[in-house]
This record gives structure tokens, sequence and C-alpha cells, in this order.
């Protein structure tokens, strides 16, 4: 048997190096994906960059290791949906998406400018890949839910993901829509809250406190998981959870808004500016480019 032990030591250094190369390929999508944000916000002269920043990991985690889509099918029924409701952050799913391979990342460059094919706000109907249209906060879980039960009506077994903000459950709407769906047993529905501190005017915890997000989602009847939104392990392995125990799924994500980029990180400027061109070559340094375009 001594003889299979440099084999075994090859082999496993074999694993240990294809895992490494992996990690590095994940980290550097990332902070492309981010750098693409930025750059974004920089051409058009557009805000939000901070909050498209905090969801940035979130949306990668659902794209490329959770979500059962397939770009040359967009519109087939049988896919999992996702309905991005804090759609003021659309730069990070519009990069995803590209990146995804759903359109050209071409197409970017006509974010929120005239003539192009993205706008600021998402209309389902400007590219591939968008389930619904949204812009007005508070109404995506309930689109969700009607999603979930479309789905078990047909048969189906996908599974509906919605991304909300954590300001944005301070509308009423949410909570009826939670509440449907806990009374109707939505266990493919899962909803992901951006838990990055912030809303349009300051802190989430100053403006209209909520006190335990998760236990206010626990009374509504859902399954609570608290993650770091930043995490790639923690994120994939509370989204991938096969659905089960007949209850809708929150999951609450630790983010920081503007990460990545220091001067941008936990302000609340950044839901606002848009970057200069000085702003824009350092957080293209920040995150890893050569502050040459994207």
């Amino acid at each position: 048997m001594t003889g299979w032990k440099p084999v075994v030591a090859l082999a496993d250094g074999i694993e240990r190096t294809v895992a490494a190369y992996a990690k590095r390929i994940e980290q550097e999508r990332r902070l492309a994906i981010k750098r693409t944000i930025v750059t974004m916000a920089y051409r058009s002269n557009s805000s939000h960059v901070g909050a498209a920043l905090s969801v940035a990991d979130i949306m990668l985690s659902l794209y490329f290791h959770v979500l059962r889509v397939d770009p040359a099918q967009a519109s087939d029924p049988r896919r999992d949906k996702l309905v991005f409701s804090k759609a003021h952050a659309s730069t990070a799913l519009y990069a995803v998406l590209a990146e995804r391979g759903f359109f050209l990342r071409e197409v970017l460059e006509g974010y929120a400018i005239d003539g192009g094919r993205l706008p600021g706000h998402l209309d389902r109907k400007s590219v591939p890949g968008i389930d619904a249209s949204a812009g007005s906060l508070g109404h995506g879980l309930s689109i969700g839910v009607g999603f979930a039960l479309a789905d078990r009506l047909a048969g189906r077994d996908s599974r509906t993901f919605v991304v909300l903000g954590d300001g944005e459950c301070n509308e009423g709407s949410i909570w009826e829509a939670a509440l449907v769906a806990s009374s109707q047993g939505l266990d493919s529905l899962v909803a992901i809250v951006d838990c990055n501190g912030w809303q349009g005017f300051g802190r989430t915890d100053e403006l209209s406190p909520l006190a335990s997000l998760s236990q206010k989602w626990r009374a509504f009847g859902w399954d609570v998981i608290e993650v770091d939104g930043h995490g790639e392990a923690q994120l994939i392995a509370a989204l991938g959870q096969p659905v089960a125990g007949g209850k809708p799924k929150a999951v609450l994500a630790r983010t920081v808004k503007g990460h990545g980029v220091d001067f941008m990180a936990n302000t609340l400027e950044w839901h606002y500016k848009s970057p200069n061109q000085a702003q824009w070559e350092s957080a293209m340094m920040q995150l890893g480019g050569k502050g040459e375009p994207e």
C-alpha cells in the first residue's frame, strides 16, 4: 500500500491547487463586478453606487452558485426567478447579468444615458434576465409571492428570490406580503435583506427603528438565517439550502454600504454622489484595477 502514497499525495496537491485557483478566479470576479459598478456610475454621472456595492457579493453568489438559470433560455418558465426590489442599486444586477452572459458587456455602456438600453431603475423588457420591473420600494416581495404561487399552481419546483433593502422593510406592503407568504406555506420563496444599515436620509436604526429585524421575520412565520453578506461561503450555504419545512426563508445579509472602496464605505453621501475622475481612479486601484476603463 505504501506505493500509493506518492499518488495520493500528488492527487491531494492537484486538488488543493485547483481549489486555490478557483478561489482566486472568484475573488477577481467579485472585484471586477465592483469596478464595473463604479465605472457605470462614473460614466453616467449617476448615483446609488454605495447601495450597489453593498449588494454585489450577494448577486454574484446567486447568479454563479445558486440560481437555476440559463442565459440561452432566459424565459424558461421552469427557471428560478429573482425580483430585485431595491432597484435603485440596478448597476449591481446589470453588471452580474452581463458577466453571466445574459447580454453583451457593451450594453452596460448605455446605462442611464439617452439612447441606452439600461434605465436607472429596472424595466423587465430592457434586457434578458430581468424577471420584474422595479423602482418604487416595497412592492418586490408581493411580486415574489405571486411568482411562487404561480409556480406552485403550475407544478414547477422553481424557487423565487427577492432582494430587499433593510430600509425598504419600513414599507407596510413588505409585511403584508410576508404574512401572505407564511400563511400559504411558500417554502420556495426566499427574501434576502441587504442589511447595510443605511437608507435615503440616514441610518436605518435611527430613522425608523425596527428593533430586531430577525425577530420581526420570525414573528411573521419565516425561517431566518443571518449571514455575512460579503462572505461567499456563508451566502452560498444559506441561499442554496433545499426547500423544506413549509416556511418561506429570510436571509439577513450584513453588509457594508460602499463595500471595497474606503471613501465610499459606510457613509450616506454615496447614496447620492457620483464619482469624479480622481475618485473613480482611486476606486479602480482599490478594487484591483489600473485606473483604466473596464
